[in-house]
């Protein structure tokens, strides 16, 4: 805050204030201890969005908000505690919380809330690279492939981004379905740097996700080094020249480019994985995958089928069942869907300018979010082998959970027992991906909506007839499939040392890599948001990519600090790592007999998912263990 704000617009925007986060900014300018003691402690809240009076008496409330206008208001002098240390702010989120944090956040968290720059242990570019330079190739403009194409310009190291699609946002920019949103708060779900973008709700809709990585790639300055509409044939490792051989092809026909690196910043819910329905090409209505929905379909008093009930589908099913006359959801397996209260809220005014004129308060509301999106439930996702009901929840929590999701779903389909008996999971909570209920279950009790759970057994052209042999006629059909997530960077064609192809490598859905990021065999190839990171228990993808992109960045850095023409991981040292990863999946609820899930492949392999906590996987790729790599010679 730069100058003195309105003492009435000021004191109108604090009596919205979240109180834990309004005191750790109180105690960050004055320096005056009693705002981390009693009877100014915030009370532990776990609810996804706490309420902002912590726990306060309505007097303590007033007395805090009373004490912060006059502290705002009058300040002349700089902040006490401007840049805490590791030790202050481990103390400051305890107290914040009302909960001890454990001191592994502290370097995350101070990163993540902008008290540490984001590249702050990243080796700097002793030489720039001189003409002749080739550059790391990206492919992907989406969250990945804009974050790392920063870090790359601001070390001052040559890159060229290319993206099949004709902006940036990769599956922000694709997935334009009805009610396509974020299920992740956006003060999590954003970097930790800026700009600051002013959310309309808790949770955006899309088109707020994809404007505001258009403005985090334009004030990156990345749309230069962006070539769009280009589309990645093949990527062959040149072993004499040390370099990567990209075939690209573009409106203006075919090219090879070459690269020092290639980085596979595709993601996983890229390909859409489309069902394999008999009849499928006899329908003589729009049908389509859920990612490709067409810009001028118009479903107005239509007949529409949606198939399946995951994540798309439980966001398009409750938009558009008031538009359409008849609505029939195809469901293999029910999903469990968690209700949160003020998911639809938007966020007032006051909120918007809390955020941009109070000092540190950005940076204490993203560091509570990100905590209770955080690891907090990982622990209640271990198998507890004294359990007695393994065939439903996992521990005495998972078991509690279920009964909160269980009487969610009882209480909102009422006396509807046909309902309730194809809406009740028979697997624990978490198993498959928690989702969000949108207006899930109560969409699914308006008198044109339609739960099928017969299966589909083929099309004609105008009907899906169900394996009990109904027929029902649409005009429009939906295909809310998922994505072929086992595909990630396989998919790009790529070709490593000695011949070795990618996709031969992770056959059967079942990749695998060193932190997700490098693949023996392989030099000078890196993914992000590769196999056994994805998030399972919480967290945020742009957390994800933000520790993925500096450890590609440090390699990179590294190689040409050193002079070396490559570098790839050893064999035994990802062989390892995946042991350890399987070894720890096969503790956890995603291993659980019988469940079907994108998380796994068809042996059953947990290939996507993080086991850890994310806090752990910030150390473990915190830096480059240059003992991990095997390197070329250095260039003459």
């Amino acid at each position: 805050m730069s100058a003195t704000p309105d003492r009435d617009r000021l004191q109108a925007a604090l009596a919205e204030a979240d109180l834990r986060v309004l005191l750790m900014v109180m105690f960050q300018v004055s320096g005056d201890e009693c705002w981390l003691q009693e009877p100014y402690r915030p009370r532990r809240d776990v609810k996804l969005i706490a309420d902002e009076d912590a726990g306060f008496t309505p007097e303590i409330q007033a007395e805090i908000r009373a004490a912060a206008v006059q502290m705002l208001a009058d300040r002349e002098s700089s902040p006490v505690h401007p840049v805490p240390d590791e030790a202050l702010i481990l103390r400051m989120m305890s107290v914040c919380l009302g909960e001890q944090v454990a001191p592994e956040y502290a370097p995350t968290m101070r990163e993540q809330m902008g008290f540490a720059p984001l590249l702050e242990s990243l080796t700097p570019l002793e030489a720039v690279p001189d003409s002749r330079q080739l550059p790391v190739i990206i492919v992907g403009a989406g969250i990945s492939g804009i974050l790392l194409g920063k870090m790359l310009l601001e070390q001052g190291i040559p890159f060229r981004i290319f993206d099949k699609n004709s902006q940036v946002g990769g599956t922000w920019w694709e997935n334009t379905y009805p009610g396509c949103g974020v299920d992740t708060p956006n003060h999590a779900y954003s970097f930790s740097f800026g700009p600051r973008y002013p959310w309309r709700r808790f949770f955006s809709p899309r088109a707020d996700i994809q404007d505001y990585l258009e403005q985090t790639a334009a004030a990156a300055n990345l749309y230069p080094h962006i070539e769009f509409n280009t589309e990645i044939e093949q990527a062959r490792w040149d072993s004499e020249n040390a370099c990567w051989q990209v075939t690209v092809r573009s409106s203006a026909g075919q090219s090879v480019v070459q690269g020092f690196a290639v980085v596979s910043a595709v993601g996983q819910l890229n390909l859409p994985s489309l069902p394999t329905l008999q009849g499928i090409a006899d329908f003589e209505g729009p049908i389509f995958h859920s990612s490709d929905w067409p810009s001028d379909l118009d479903l107005v008093g239509k007949k529409v089928a949606v198939v399946g009930t995951g994540a798309s589908a439980m966001q398009i099913v409750p938009t558009i069942a008031d538009t359409v006359a008849e609505l029939t959801v195809y469901q293999r397996s029910p999903q469990w869907a968690r209700p949160i209260p003020r998911f639809h809220d938007e966020l007032s005014e006051s909120a918007h300018w809390l955020v941009e004129h109070v000092p540190f308060y950005a940076a204490w509301l993203r560091f509570t979010v990100l905590w209770r999106y955080g690891d907090g439930l990982l622990p209640f996702l271990r198998k507890d082998p004294d359990w007695p009901h393994p065939e439903r929840s996992m521990n005495r929590v998972n078991e509690k959970h279920r009964l909160e999701l269980l009487a969610h779903i009882e209480n909102t389909l009422g006396d509807r027992q046909d309902l309730l008996q194809k809406c009740v999971p028979d697997y624990p909570p978490y198993g498959k991906r928690m989702l969000l209920d949108n207006g899930w279950f109560e969409t699914l009790l308006k008198p044109n909506v339609e739960l099928v759970t017969a299966g589909i057994d083929h099309l004609d052209s105008k009907a899906i007839v169900g394996a009990d042999g109904a027929r029902r006629e649409f005009d429009v059909v939906v295909l809310a499939t998922g994505f072929q997530v086992g595909k990630m960077a396989a998919r790009l064609n790529i070709t490593g040392r000695d011949g070795m192809r990618l996709k031969d490598e992770w056959a059967d859905d079942n990749p695998s890599a060193y932190l997700g990021v490098s693949i023996s065999g392989f030099p000078n190839l890196f993914c992000m948001m590769g196999p056994g990171t994805g998030l399972g228990h919480g967290g945020s993808a742009m957390f994800q990519a933000e520790v993925q992109a500096r450890y590609v960045a440090e390699c990179v850095t590294g190689m040409l600090n050193s002079g070396d023409r490559s570098m790839e991981v050893k064999r035994a040292v990802q062989q390892e790592f995946v042991d350890r990863l399987d070894a720890e999946h096969a503790q956890m609820i995603w291993m659980h007999p019988g469940l079907r899930t994108y998380y796994r492949n068809a042996k059953g392999r947990v290939f996507s998912l993080l086991p850890w906590r994310v806090v752990d996987y910030w150390h473990m790729a915190r830096r480059v263990n240059r003992d991990d790599y095997r390197f070329s010679c250095s260039r003459s």
